[in-house]
Formats: structure tokens, sequence, C-alpha cells
């Protein structure tokens, strides 16, 4: 007998359709509970059923050959009129499945069934852990409780799903529109740096697209973590220089080794803040008369888990106009936006210039590294 469709079938149905689980592969979590609640209820078949208006869909399958039923086949559809365990001990003498070809024909036709339903947190119930057997028998209360417990369970799995996908969409949306309005500002960045009259005006607007250029990249960096908040500083580094190398002269030439340190987002972004003025400033100022140069970028592990950056560059050195000379202002607002990004992260830099070109150190310290001096120092007062 086929069963009668919920009164909440609609709702019901668009529920299921939520999760998004129909259709998919195979999944160990729920494969392993199949296996559980067969092992358990000592049966040869156990489902993770899902029941939709003209079938009813299996998630996982032990000891069943078919991915899936007609509904007028399907025993879990009488399962769902209730929030209960629906047990059957002799499926040829219950008419809801008298009639059931698979209770009736073949050579090993289904004979007892015993079913927990899905409930979803709304209240709708969407399929059903079942087991089946061969013979006519009962669940023993242990039984009983195993496949209302393991139900549960795989209710909470697919409410889990459905939370994930959930806010995989939200990220996804979160995203696509941070690239856009960091792609829209980039856009007017460029308008202006295009139409402007004076060097350091076009100066100006090229460290803030360099700016802009970073955080976008830190951005794309957090969105392919699952850690939210640090990162692997190595990997955005190399990317935030791939952009820089294409903006520098074309005489000049970008070299890297980064080891592979992981470190908050915050202190990654104010690094490559000061990667990114170092190589624009050494591009252009470093190198007059289209000399040949390069910059050496490097983030090398200290010991006791600080780590250092040292920028590089073989250019005029000291032989340069001072950095900090009126005559550059340009080059000292980048400066002074370096030695800021550096005291944001506690940082200690020093720069200077030589013979053989200009070199900037900066060291951070792991966090709480420096309380045991300032300890000492109170200890000795």
């Amino acid at each position: 007998m086929r069963a009668s469709a919920p009164e909440n079938q609609e709702e019901r149905l668009a529920e299921l359709r939520e999760f998004s689980v129909l259709e998919t592969g195979p999944e160990d979590s729920f494969e392993d509970i199949a296996q559980l609640i067969r092992d358990i209820c000592d049966v040869p078949t156990a489902l993770v059923s899902l029941v939709e208006e003209d079938r009813q869909w299996f998630k996982a399958r032990i000891g069943f050959e078919y991915p899936e039923t007609p509904i007028d086949r399907a025993i879990c559809a009488h399962t769902i009129l209730s929030t209960e365990i629906l047990e059957i001990p002799d499926t040829q003498a219950d008419p809801r499945t008298a009639d059931n070809p698979l209770c009736r024909d073949g050579e090993t036709p289904v004979r007892f069934y015993a079913g927990a339903p899905l409930v979803s947190d709304r209240g709708h119930a969407l399929g059903t852990l079942c087991v089946l057997d061969t013979r006519p028998r009962t669940l023993e209360p242990h039984q009983r409780r195993a496949l209302k417990a393991l139900a549960s369970q795989v209710m909470r799995l697919l409410e889990l799903r459905r939370t994930l996908q959930a806010e995989e969409m939200l990220r996804s949306e979160m995203d696509h529109r941070v690239k856009n309005s960091l792609q829209t500002v980039s856009s007017f960045i460029r308008i202006y740096s295009s139409r402007a009259q004076h060097e350091e005006t076009k100066d100006a607007l090229d460290a803030i697209a360099r700016r802009v250029n970073a955080i976008a990249q830190l951005h794309a960096e957090l969105y392919q973590t699952n850690q939210f908040n640090d990162i692997q500083l190595d990997q955005y580094l190399t990317r935030v220089t791939e952009l820089l190398s294409a903006q520098v002269s074309e005489n000049v030439r970008i070299e890297t080794d980064f080891a592979p340190v992981s470190t908050e987002s915050r202190t990654a972004a104010q690094i490559a803040m000061i990667v990114s003025e170092f190589a624009a400033n050494a591009s252009k100022h470093a190198f007059p008369d289209d000399r040949r140069g390069i910059v050496s970028l490097r983030v090398t592990r200290l010991d006791g888990g600080g780590l250092e950056l040292v920028c590089e560059d073989n250019g005029i050195g000291n032989a340069a106009t001072p950095i900090r000379s009126e005559q550059s202002e340009i080059a000292s607002i980048g400066m002074r936006l370096m030695e800021s990004a550096a005291e944001q992260i506690g940082g200690r830099v020093e720069m200077g210039a030589g013979a053989d070109g200009y070199r900037l150190s900066l060291v951070i310290e792991p966090q709480g590294a420096e309380e045991p001096h300032q300890a000492a120092a109170l200890s000795a007062e």
C-alpha cells in the first residue's frame, strides 16, 4: 500500500532540497553509521533514506543493490508520517507492506523493517535510518535505542552540512563584494594617477595603489585558508612581489627567499607594506640612468619563534640624494610609511645606505618575548 503524503509535504520537500544532499556521492560519515546500525541490529541491510515526492533515494546503503526505489515501494514513506520508530515484524502480514514487491517478490524478499525518522530542527521528517531483514523478527530494546540515537546523529550530520554550505555561500558573497570594492578603488586610483599633473601626486597615488593591491592579495589569501586570521607569510609575499615585479622598472629584478612562516594577517599586511615601499623606492631612486640592479627580499626564522625581514638593493646607496631630503619628499613619505608599519606590529627596524646599496632590517619578536626583560628591569629597580 502506497503511503499517503505528509500534511506538510511542500514545506518538507522544500527543506529537503535546502540540504543539497540528493544525488551526492558516498560519504564515510553516513556509511559508517549505516554499517554500525547493521552490526548492532544484526541485519543484512541498513539504509540512510531520503524520501522525495516520487522516490526514496539512499545516501548510504549497506547490503542493498539499488540506489533508489519508486515511492510506491518505499516503506520509509510510511515512517516519515510520524516522529517515532516504525517497526514491522512481518512485512507480509502488515497491510502497509503486504503488496509491496520488495516484500513479496524475488528470492530474498524483505520480511522485516524498522526505521527511525530523520527529523530536522524545523520538525520535518526528511527520511529515515532503517534496517531490513529477510526473516520476520523484532528488535531488542537496546537495538531500538541505538536506531533512534544513530538516526539523530545522521540528522546532525545533515544539519552540519547545511550550516557549512550556508557559511560558504555567505563567505563567497562577501569575497565577491570585497573584490569588487577593491577593484573599483584601484580603478579610481589609476584614473586619477593618469590625470595627475605633478610627479609627487602620481607617486603618492602609486603608493596608495600598492597598498590596495596588497590588501586585495591579503584578502585572497585569507579567503583560501580555513584559519581566518593566520596566513602563510611566504605564500602571501610571493604573490605580492609578483605584482611588484610587473610594476618596477624593466632594469630592476626582484629576488626573493621567504622561509615558510605563518603569521597573523595584521602582521602580514604591514610586512607587505614595507616590502612594497622598499621595492618601489629602490626602483625609482637606487638605479639611475637605467642601470641594471637587484632588489633582494628575504624572510628568515629566528631562534625563539621570531622572524626577520631583510630588504636590500645593490644600487648607488649613499651616493644618492639622501632619502629624507627635501628634494625627495615622496621617498620620505615612503620611509615614514615603512617606519609606521614596523611600529604598528612592534617590530625593530633599521635602515641605512652604504657603498653597496640600501638595506632595511625588520625584526619581529614572538608575542610576549619582551616581557621577561621588562620583569628583570623592574626587579633591578
